[in-house]
């Protein structure tokens, strides 16, 4: 199955950040691809700091919820804080990582929503999303 994530940081060295959480999946799940970085106002909550956002896909054969605890894993590995407040608001983050599809599949559980629910709605999910797509399609995977 390919999965399409989408990697944002908006504390700390965002780039690095990023390279780190690509890192750990690419060891973890090995084969992917890239989008550009795309730079965004957070989404859902107000806050100074800009979000740096990446597109990546990778082949898996797990199940998506075995996908979705191991990049859990890696982003409390590099972000050690919760990305919400007590009352369930958003608040800026080290590293959110997100799972924006998963190709072939659908579901919607309390945990995990496939697609995801905004991936329509925020530009730095759908711009990545799209040219990953577009590179996945050329290349006939």
């Amino acid at each position: 199955m390919v999965y399409y994530i989408n990697i944002g940081s908006n504390l700390g060295n965002r780039l690095m950040n990023l390279t780190r959480a690509v890192s750990a999946i690419e060891k973890k799940f090995g084969w992917f691809e890239l989008s550009h970085h795309i730079e965004s106002e957070p989404w859902g909550f107000d806050s100074k700091n800009r979000f740096l956002n990446v597109g990546m896909a990778f082949i898996s054969e797990m199940q998506p919820m075995e996908v979705l605890a191991a990049l859990q894993e890696i982003e409390a590995s590099i972000n050690t804080e919760k990305h919400r407040n007590p009352d369930g608001s958003y608040k800026d983050r080290v590293l959110d990582i997100d799972i924006m599809d998963v190709e072939g599949v659908s579901m919607d559980t309390p945990e995990l929503t496939i697609p995801h629910p905004h991936l329509n709605d925020r530009p730095f999910f759908l711009e990545p999303y799209n040219e990953l797509k577009n590179l996945i399609n050329n290349n006939s995977l």
